[in-house]
């Protein structure tokens, strides 16, 4: 029961074709539902995580890429704020710093791949390299070409040595932004969220949604798929975001190790 995650998903050399695409569609649910099963959802994953965190032997890695006022921040929080903090590490990726800049573009987030066990989400990411660099014209043009082929082959690696990737993108509409804008200019407690520069970059918003649509199309794969997600309705962005990584854990199937010692050698009685 509940939404068809399979309509998100872009498959591999698929058009991503984001304006043909709602940012507010709820198929297959209702709002208190989905609330009801995002909560069965969140239990279940949080037994996924211990097991993944017990085994010892995989990894998650959650991309989040959007415009801003999608939702990336209240996303995780949702999804991934019940679990386990000790398994799970969400990592920001601002504007490049100056050691980062005198690195290649995936130096600051190779090493932010989760280690055995863990799960680790990228709010922003490696994809920034060929969105806000395209966009702005800030590398030229055959080296951001090249960069696809570099992410594939990152994307790759880190999958063949035991790194699940799963990457979305929180779809939403133009006007939905400018409503979370005058939003957060209303609230004196979220005027810290609003950036003049959003301004400049909601002028752009046509490139950066054929960036989005190059790079989605390019890099979208059976290792490490993408999925474009409505979010515009925050109770359905979490369900089918928190549904899907359910849905890749349960690929997964971690496992419980087994133990070290002979169980039957101990009794509760013996423990002192």
């Amino acid at each position: 029961m509940g939404p068809d995650l399979e309509r998100y998903r872009v498959e591999p050399g698929a058009p991503a074709q984001l304006g043909e695409r709602s940012t507010d569609e709820t198929p297959g649910a209702n709002g208190e539902e989905g609330r009801q099963w995002f909560a069965a959802d969140i239990q279940a994953l949080d037994e996924l995580q211990e097991r993944l965190y017990a085994e010892r032997e995989q990894s998650l890695l959650v991309v989040l890429q959007a415009m801003d006022g999608a939702g990336k921040d209240s996303t995780i929080r949702s999804v991934f704020g019940p679990l386990d903090s000790l398994g799970v590490a969400a990592h920001s990726f601002k504007r490049p710093t100056e050691e980062e800049m005198a690195h290649d573009f995936l130096w600051r987030v190779h090493s932010r791949v989760p280690g055995k066990g863990y799960i680790a989400v990228f709010n922003r990411s490696h994809y920034e390299d060929v969105l806000v660099v395209r966009v702005h014209n800030l590398a030229p043009p055959d080296a951001v070409e090249a960069r696809y082929e570099h992410i594939l082959a990152f994307e790759r690696l880190i999958a063949e040595r035991g790194t699940r990737v799963v990457k979305f993108l929180l779809h939403v509409s133009k006007d939905y932004q400018l409503e979370r804008m005058r939003k957060r200019l209303e609230n004196p407690d979220k005027h810290w969220k609003f950036n003049p520069d959003d301004l400049k970059e909601r002028a752009r918003w046509d490139d950066y949604m054929r960036a989005f649509e190059i790079a989605i199309e390019r890099t979208s794969t059976k290792e490490a798929p993408w999925y474009v997600i409505p979010s515009e309705k925050r109770w359905y962005r979490d369900l089918v975001v928190g549904r899907i990584i359910r849905q890749t854990l349960e690929r997964m199937n971690p496992q419980y190790p087994p133990p070290t010692f002979d169980p039957a050698e101990y009794t509760v009685d013996s423990l002192t």
